[in-house]
């Protein structure tokens, strides 16, 4: 098949995570893989293993221009499936689909947020809308926007083979790490709480949190930053920022946390798993799905920094029970969580609206 994916974001997430690991195994099909992304951009970069002929450069602003290239590119390349990953590209792909008189249109919604009402005219022409978990599939069913005939979930995938290869390294400090975008639905304040409660008890354990603000005015990561001052955990609460080696990073670590408000998915939390790493987790949408309490890791209350300090301790005195989890949550990841497998549940649907 010709497909292309089609994102303009210009910042790194899991989103863009899932269109580049996606991309990548549908070449390994045998597909013929086409991206239109903004040049420059993270994304962009991680997409330079196509062709230069296969890629189509969008632009950051002008909208009408890369609604007038997008058309041209599907005609030119015969595109069968015309994929738009972020809710900022789902009008252009279907205007562009309109347009140009071919290509089929699928989208991926990796978030709960309900679409606005005018999208039930202007995404009416999609065929297939993937939603990244079952909450986020009902979210789209409660919403009406599209039609429940048309949503499928495809929970996202991983390359587990990466994360594996990384897991047998020791980890001699003991770490508590998240790992996620820094913006308070993901409940970093939470964590920094429960490692106040932790630190006068543990002096030897240290806690990172592994992510970038990607807001223009960085406010939350600032906030972040006087909270662990105004706690006394300048020594023991690192905020390094975003790191590229996250496989190497989890591996690691003593513990994974997701102190989430709400999620959609949990990637971190899947990669975690892949690494086999012990995992505590708030329970929110997407981990509920994710994690069998007690089997492949512990679940605790939402905003909960209590909770949360006893469990990382109940884990940290217990490395038994650590480790089973931990192997538990490895095997799980390799069955329901393979970058294999989602391919291969993509391409179906490919084949189903084609």
């Amino acid at each position: 098949m010709r497909i292309l994916q089609v994102c303009s974001v210009t910042t790194f997430g899991g989103g863009e995570r899932h269109l580049v690991d996606l991309s990548h195994a549908l070449v390994d099909l045998g597909h013929e893989v086409y991206a239109a992304s903004v040049p420059g951009s993270p994304l962009s970069a991680e997409l330079s293993f196509l062709n230069k002929e296969n890629t189509l450069r969008l632009t950051q602003r002008n909208y009408l221009k890369n609604l007038t290239s997008l058309v041209a590119f599907i005609r030119e390349h015969d595109i069968e499936i015309v994929h738009a990953h972020a809710a900022r590209d789902y009008h252009l792909a279907a205007f562009a689909v309109r347009r140009a008189s071919q290509g089929t249109l699928v989208l991926t919604r990796h978030t709960l947020f309900p679409l606005r009402g005018i999208n039930k005219l202007v995404l009416s022409n999609v065929s297939r809308v993937i939603a990244v978990s079952q909450a986020v599939a009902e979210s789209l069913r409660k919403n009406g926007v599209v039609e429940s005939s048309k949503i499928t979930v495809i929970y996202n995938g991983i390359d587990t083979d990466r994360f594996a290869r990384s897991s047998a390294e020791a980890n001699v400090p003991v770490l508590i790490g998240t790992v996620g975008h820094l913006a308070p639905i993901k409940g970093h304040d939470v964590f920094v709480r429960a490692a106040a409660l932790i630190a006068p008890h543990r002096p030897d354990v240290r806690f990172a949190i592994i992510g970038e603000d990607k807001s223009p005015d960085l406010g939350y990561r600032r906030s972040l930053e006087a909270l662990i001052a105004e706690l006394g955990l300048k020594d023991v609460v690192a905020m390094p920022g975003w790191r590229d080696d996250i496989n190497a990073l989890l591996s690691s670590l003593t513990l994974f946390v997701s102190a989430a408000r709400s999620e959609p998915f949990g990637l971190a939390i899947v990669e975690a798993m892949a690494a086999d790493r012990p995992i505590i987790a708030t329970a929110s949408e997407g981990a509920l799905e994710i994690i069998a309490d007690g089997v492949t890791g512990k679940l605790v209350p939402i905003d909960d920094p209590e909770a949360l300090a006893q469990a990382i301790n109940n884990l940290l005195d217990n490395p038994h029970e650590s480790s089973r989890l931990a192997h538990n949550a490895q095997r799980v990841a390799r069955d329901r969580f393979s970058l294999a497998r989602m391919a291969r549940d993509t391409e179906r649907v490919y084949r189903e609206v084609l």
